[in-house]
């Protein structure tokens, strides 16, 4: 959804929506604060949920009666927070407790969105605290946030994982459903880059290992998580244990309802290429939102943003990110190979699973720990480009080439080496010796004849010259060949 359209909010609330426009106003609500904030004011503002409390309260004390002592609030939103009080939580004898539903006594409100509130609550008889995760109360009216809420719970239920919100119960036939998952201290992935910023090097090697490995255990039960992003990682304070939650988009890979075109669910700056088409998807799909989440953790932002929704889906599907080293060159090479891997455009570029990308992590890991004793993984290990091959070549070349003029050097004559100007030498052939006459004695001796022709080392030289510029000849047409047909 490019646009904000308010009126599908009031058809949702009287299930008159059908299950596409369903399914794409709730991927719209995951990343539109401002139909938040409406749907907020149709199922309650949170000023009410504090109200409730007050209700409450005074009920116990034994006046009988919902007292709201803000002249501010109106009597239409009084008796909204009444009617809640009345028809969702049960007054408590319990002091600290704003109400009772069921067996747990609901001590506060921890959290809420567009979808419901997050309620913390006790139960005496296992002596544990729990969060509570209700579901607005007029989005109870509509089948569809009904279906979605209890898919929630029934995929969350099938995964067993230690890096998995785990669901402890969940009441989907009440007024208004619920679901019980433990309580657990922790802030979300995305609070905690608003907080610090980028993260550490192993901290994102280590948050990516466990996020992919609840991947593997969702991948493992035939489910497709479909909204991956720091919002729905959450972060336990004081362990370092992190869990996947939120799994209200989950849907089976062979679901049918997976395929059907044009249907777009997910938080746009998180989701797949294939998403963003409304293609049908599989777990690699999670698998380039692990790599967007993993992206923003080096460097404090998504990988693909725009001021609208339509300008993030068409760079999702278009454009490239940019390089990590780029925005974030404190991190080492291999992790850009790492996650640009795994932002491919097509799937069957990516790595192969989650479990793969796990172990990946798990190694890379305990090499930036102890280096000397684990290498680094080969599939992380940074390609040469092929210029670098082509520059390799070229300088291999030019050694064989410099190397060759100085063997040449060598065996040219002494002469050529000691005299830069080549100056030949010339060398005479001794007249004979004169005959003996016949008298015994020697005759005297005649005219001198001219020298013979003067030889000379320079015709030498020129042809051990003309030897090296053949070579070098050779040498520079391979070369040549060299570079026009890398390898």
């Amino acid at each position: 959804m490019s646009s904000c359209d308010p009126s599908l909010l009031p058809l949702s609330l009287e299930d008159r929506l059908s299950d596409a426009q369903e399914e794409f106003l709730t991927a719209h609500l995951s990343q539109c604060e401002r139909c938040q904030r409406e749907l907020e004011h149709l199922a309650g503002q949170p000023q009410v949920w504090s109200r409730v409390s007050t209700a409450l309260k005074t009920a116990c004390a034994g006046s009988g009666e919902a007292i709201f002592t803000d002249e501010s609030h109106t009597t239409e939103e009084s008796e909204s927070a009444a009617d809640f009080a009345v028809e969702f939580l049960s007054p408590s004898t319990d002091t600290e407790s704003i109400g009772r539903l069921g067996d747990i006594e609901i001590l506060e409100v921890i959290g809420h969105g567009g979808m419901g509130i997050v309620l913390k609550g006790f139960q005496p008889e296992l002596k544990r605290l729990v969060a509570v995760k209700v579901l607005a109360p007029q989005l109870a009216v509509s089948a569809a946030a009904r279906r979605r809420f209890a898919r929630e719970a029934q995929a969350t239920a099938a995964i067993l994982h230690p890096n998995v919100m785990p669901i402890l119960t969940v009441h989907s036939t009440g007024k208004l459903p619920y679901l019980v998952m433990p309580y657990v201290q922790c802030e979300s992935l995305q609070q905690r880059i608003d907080r610090t910023g980028p993260l550490e090097l192993v901290d994102i090697l280590r948050i990516g290992m466990q996020t992919a490995n609840g991947l593997a255990a969702a991948h493992a039960q035939g489910l497709v998580h479909r909204d991956v992003k720091p919002a729905n990682i959450l972060l336990e304070i004081g362990v370092e244990r992190v869990m996947l939650t939120d799994f209200g988009l989950a849907r089976a890979i062979d679901d049918a309802s997976i395929t059907r075109t044009g249907i777009i669910a997910g938080t746009p700056q998180y989701m797949s290429p294939e998403q963003a088409r409304g293609e049908p998807v599989d777990s690699r799909s999670d698998l380039f939102s692990l790599g967007s989440v993993l992206y923003t953790l080096a460097t404090g932002r998504p990988p693909f943003r725009a001021e609208s929704t339509y300008a993030i889906l068409r760079r999702l599907t278009d454009e490239s990110p940019h390089p990590l080293r780029e925005i974030a060159p404190q991190y080492p090479a291999w992790l850009g190979v790492l996650i640009h891997k795994l932002l491919e455009k097509q799937p069957s570029d990516r790595w192969t699973s989650s479990t793969e990308v796990a172990q990946l992590l798990e190694q890379c890991v305990a090499h930036i720990q102890q280096p000397a004793v684990f290498p680094l993984p080969a599939a992380c290990q940074v390609a040469k480009p092929k210029w670098w091959r082509f520059s390799a070549a070229r300088a291999g070349v030019a050694v064989v080439v410099a190397l060759s003029l100085a063997m040449g050097m060598m065996f040219l004559p002494p002469l050529l080496r000691k005299n830069s100007r080549l100056e030949p030498t010339m060398a005479t052939t001794p007249a004979p010796a004169p005959p003996p006459s016949e008298s015994g004695g020697r005759q005297p001796p005649e005219s001198p004849t001219p020298p013979t022709a003067p030889t000379t080392e320079w015709n030498h030289g020129e042809e051990s010259l003309a030897r090296l510029r053949k070579d070098l000849d050779s040498w520079t047409r391979d070369a040549q060949q060299l570079w026009k047909t890398p390898k």
